[in-house]
């Protein structure tokens, strides 16, 4: 598949708009129109599920996977070529996407509706343009949100000819249709080790970027043996993904290595305890 098919399947199977590749003619808004999925509910589990009453495991190795050259992604959830009906979102968190692109190459100028995008670097930079006439570089310790709202069309492009880029796609679908779109980054802090930084919330007034959605994100840098108790902040309808970037760390109970996550909701508190200099994501979400 190359990367016009790719990029179109993989969006079109998300409930956004139609994407194109590099190479490839933008699609007009009248080509690119679809029917928008349902939130799922794939955490409860059915009878034939290996996922418990709370809780669910996601091995690096067990998510998608598209190499395709100038792209090599690992899919946490089904997007594009990778379809497990157990593996749909977790909660409103609909996409979590690993991705490596190449040097020279990238996503170019698409469209997305009504979906909370983040965008979260972790080598190399890309450079972004939009609709709304934003032209930024985002890089390693920076976080990028966009309320595609009614609209918006970007491209996010390695800004590196010979160097890979490597950065998270986050989707997490809004608690609001049709709102006006906006962009925003920021900066986040250094030198905090051993506690979560915020860097999402539903508040313009809190720390990191916010979005329509009653979600938090926080980024922790763990050293060896460390242990915490995190408080979820709206424990009655929310859960949280928690995926390891790097290092090792027993969560809820459970060890986990790189790119490993887990999945609890129902629960008032998450124990962590850094097995070795470790770095954490945690994304509080909405269930439903």
């Amino acid at each position: 598949m190359d990367r016009k098919d790719f990029l179109k399947k993989g969006l079109l199977s998300t409930g956004a708009l139609a994407v194109t590749a590099v190479a490839a003619k933008g699609l007009t808004e009248e080509e690119s129109s679809h029917p928008k999925e349902k939130v799922g509910f794939n955490h409860i589990p059915v009878e034939s599920s290996k996922i418990s009453t709370n809780m669910i495991i996601h091995k690096a190795n067990s998510r998608g996977l598209a190499n395709h050259g100038w792209l090599n992604s690992r899919h946490s959830f089904s997007f594009a070529n990778y379809y497990n009906p157990e593996r749909m979102n977790f909660g409103v968190l609909r996409v979590l996407n690993d991705d490596i692109i190449a040097g020279g190459t990238g996503f170019s100028k698409h469209p997305h509706d009504n979906m909370e995008i983040i965008s979260i670097p972790l080598e190399g930079k890309l450079v972004h343009k939009d609709s709304m006439g934003n032209e930024q570089v985002i890089q390693a310790g920076d976080v990028q949100v966009m309320s595609a709202g009614t609209g918006i069309f970007h491209s996010e492009m390695n800004g590196e000819s010979n160097k890979e880029t490597k950065f998270l796609q986050i989707w997490v679908y809004p608690n609001k249709k049709g709102v006006t779109p906006r962009y925003d980054q920021i900066k986040l802090k250094e030198g905090k080790v051993n506690e979560f930084q915020q860097i999402l919330s539903p508040s313009a007034d809190d720390d990191g970027v916010w979005v329509h959605q009653d979600a938090w994100f926080d980024l922790g840098e763990l050293s060896t043996g460390f242990s915490l108790q995190h408080k979820i902040r709206k424990p009655a309808t929310n859960g949280v993904y928690a995926f390891i970037l790097k290092g090792k760390a027993t969560i809820g109970g459970q060890a986990l290595e790189e790119r490993d996550a887990v999945g609890v909701w129902s629960v008032d508190t998450l124990d962590i305890k850094a097995d070795s200099d470790t770095r954490i994501l945690l994304m509080e979400v909405p269930m439903a």
